[in-house]
C-alpha cells in the first residue's frame, strides 16, 4: 500500500480517506498542508495521500489536482484511486484524517481508524463528538478551517512515533468499549426495554 502511494521507508503518512465530494474535506485538506509549506512549517519525510472513488466527479477532482500544482505540492501529495482494503490502508498511514465539512450522523472513518490504532484528526460535529475524545484519542478542529486543521497536523506531526502510537492506543480502547455491535444492541435493546416497562398515562 505504501509503495503504491510512493511513500519511501521513513515517511510518515497523512491518509485523508472518503468519497471524492466537496464536503468530505479534500481541499480543505491541500490548503492546510500549503498554509504549512508557506509558512515553513511543514516538516520533510510527510506523504500526504487522498484516497477515494470519484463516482463521476471528474471536475472536482480536477479542481483538488490543480489546487495541488497551484501550491508546489506535487511531490508530497497522492490522489489515489478507490480503497478495497481499508484496514491496510489505515495500517499503512501514520495519521488518518477526516475533514467533512458538513456534520456525519455517525462517520466511519474516525472509528474505523481509530480501531485500528491510528490517532485521528476529525471536525468537531457530528458523529465525531462521540468516537473522538480531543487531546486523548486524536484532535478535533473547526469544520472548513484549513488554519485549525494545518495546526493540529502540525501538532500531530511533532509528537515521536511513541505518542502517536499511544495516542492510536486510546483510541481502540474507546472503539472496543463503545462501539462494537454487541454494545449498539444492548444499548438498543434496553431503550425499547425502558419504554415498554415505562407506565402508561391512563
Amino acid at each position: 500500500m505504501r509503495n503504491w502511494w510512493q511513500a519511501k521507508d521513513g515517511e510518515r503518512v497523512i491518509l485523508l480517506p472518503g468519497r471524492l465530494t466537496r464536503w468530505k474535506g479534500q481541499l480543505v485538506f491541500v490548503r492546510a498542508l500549503a498554509r504549512m509549506k508557506r509558512e515553513g512549517r511543514l516538516p520533510p519525510g510527510v506523504r500526504a495521500v487522498i484516497a477515494g472513488a470519484m463516482q463521476g466527479r471528474n471536475s472536482y477532482v480536477n479542481e483538488i489536482i490543480r489546487t495541488i500544482g497551484e501550491n508546489g505540492l506535487k511531490e508530497l501529495v497522492v490522489v489515489s484511486d478507490h480503497l478495497t482494503d481499508m484496514p491496510a490502508a489505515y495500517l499503512a498511514a501514520d495519521i488518518v484524517v477526516s475533514a467533512s465539512t458538513d456534520p456525519e450522523a455517525f462517520g466511519r472513518i474516525p472509528p474505523e481508524a481509530a480501531a485500528m490504532g491510528r490517532p485521528v484528526i476529525a471536525t468537531d460535529h457530528g458523529g465525531a463528538l462521540e468516537t473522538v475524545r480531543s487531546g486523548e484519542t486524536g484532535l478535533l478542529v473547526t469544520p472548513g478551517s484549513a488554519t485549525a486543521l494545518a495546526e493540529a497536523l502540525r501538532d500531530l506531526l511533532a509528537r515521536s512515533p511513541a505518542e502517536l502510537a499511544a495516542m492510536g492506543a486510546k483510541g481502540r480502547g474507546h472503539i472496543q468499549a463503545n462501539f462494537t455491535v454487541e454494545r449498539m444492541c444492548a444499548d438498543t435493546l434496553e431503550i425499547y426495554r425502558a419504554l415498554i416497562e415505562r407506565p402508561r398515562k391512563s
